[in-house]
């Protein structure tokens, strides 16, 4: 039973009596639990819905199927969000340094928001009648931190007694025909080498259930005292991750011809090796862990240089880029392709080194407002400085360290632009177009 927080004018559910407060209890005697429940047994046409006011009551409604009846309640998920049961031994959150804000230290673990926002779950909050649930509803697909598939190493990672048994529901979704990706955060020492070659392999009889997996390295702050001792990747082991794992992907491209496996942009940009090309990436079903994102954005860009106009190569501006360690030379080579092309435009390409978090971390997402004051206030920033939005929660505002982007601004005294991370919205931000 979840309360409802508003009802929205004119809509089916104000029509039909349906108020505020009220307590939605189930539709067509199906309970009502959660946002899963509520929207599954919303698609269908003929609906009798229970209620609760002071007493409890019922409506019956006729709608288009999948029509939205009008109800809004008081959190998005219509229950509290599931909170990580494990303690991982790479764990970003507990790396992070005292004093942020608050929700930032919120460990989620919930297959809901796997299904409506793609995040990745390990499936250690799950029981049997979730799983059930899943596969009556027949939700797909399902993204699912694997780690690795060793029973005993996955406990051991996880530090959670049923890591390794929970392991089994991949194979009850597989043969319900649910979709999955699967996600490998890899530790040097631990699940690399011939685990990673094991859990690959034992991944791939999942298919054709299984859509892809990706291999992305852990994340290590300069916060790690007292945590598990891990040691970051350098160019010899990203080659050998990388050269494994293209060995497993073309033994199976052979087999089903789709690629399943995947290594992240940033096991390249640390080897030092060049990207896949953009067939490679087939449907870029990994582009949210960093797989293939640098691929599609050049890609995207050449694209969008290719229908300048006369007027817009003849754009003319001076502006400034701030981008992380790993993504520099990238973004230098963009600006060139630019630049070729729009020879009045000037830039300065800024590599932010990420004194907040330790110089471990060099991705652009985890760049904070402070460490871009510090380093850039005696900069040449010209008109314009451009950052990846990536660096902002997702209301836009605010950097990890609390920072505003407005303060930022008039820090700096410079305006600031944050750009989506595609090849076409950059160009545009770079030569001012809207």
């Amino acid at each position: 039973m979840v309360r409802i927080e508003k009802v929205s004018l004119d809509s089916i559910a104000y029509n039909s009596g349906i108020v505020a407060g009220d307590i939605l209890i189930s539709i067509n005697g199906h309970k009502i639990c959660d946002v899963i429940d509520y929207r599954f047994y919303l698609a269908d046409t003929d609906l009798l819905i229970r209620l609760k006011r002071e007493e409890e009551y019922e409506v019956s409604v006729k709608k288009e199927e999948y029509e939205d009846i009008g109800l809004e309640f008081e959190t998005p998920l219509m229950d509290k969000k599931h909170r990580c049961e494990n303690k991982c031994i790479f764990c970003f959150i507990d790396q992070l340094p005292k004093g942020l804000r608050e929700p930032l230290y919120f460990k989620d673990d919930d297959s809901r928001l796997s299904f409506l926002h793609g995040n990745y779950v390990t499936l250690t909050n799950l029981h049997r009648e979730d799983v059930d649930r899943i596969i009556q509803m027949h939700i797909s697909p399902i993204n699912v931190s694997v780690h690795t598939t060793n029973p005993f190493l996955r406990c051991k990672m996880m530090n959670n007694k049923r890591a390794g048994e929970v392991l089994s529901y991949l194979k009850d979704f597989a043969e319900a025909g649910i979709e999955i990706c699967g996600q490998i955060v890899l530790c040097r020492g631990v699940n690399d080498g011939e685990e990673l070659q094991n859990s690959l392999n034992d991944l791939s009889t999942l298919y054709p259930s299984l859509r892809s997996v990706c291999v992305v390295p852990s994340g290590l702050t300069a916060y790690r005292e007292g945590l598990y001792p891990l040691e970051p990747f350098d160019k010899k082991s990203s080659a050998e991750v990388i050269k494994l794992v293209e060995k497993i992907n073309h033994t199976y491209f052979k087999k089903y011809g789709k690629n399943l496996f995947f290594c992240s942009d940033e096991f390249y940009l640390m080897a030092e090796q060049k990207l896949p090309r953009d067939k490679y990436y087939e449907d870029y079903s990994q582009l949210e862990n960093g797989v293939g994102m640098l691929t599609l954005f050049e890609t995207e860009l050449d694209s969008f240089l290719k229908t300048l106009s006369k007027d817009e190569k003849s754009i003319e501006r001076s502006i400034s880029i701030a981008t992380g360690a790993s993504a520099y030379d990238f973004i230098c080579k963009m600006m060139t392709k630019i630049q070729k092309k729009c020879k009045k435009i000037k830039c300065n390409v800024y590599k932010i080194e990420n004194d907040f978090f330790g110089h471990t971390i060099t991705v652009a997402g985890l760049i904070t407002g402070k460490d871009l004051v510090n380093q850039l206030k005696d900069k040449p920033l010209g008109d314009e400085l451009l950052i990846s939005r990536s660096m902002l929660r997702s209301d836009g505002d605010l950097f990890l360290c609390g920072m505003s982007l407005d303060e930022l601004k008039e820090t700096l005294k410079v305006n600031v632009l944050p750009t989506e991370c595609d090849g076409a919205s950059f160009a545009m931000a770079v030569l001012g177009i809207e």
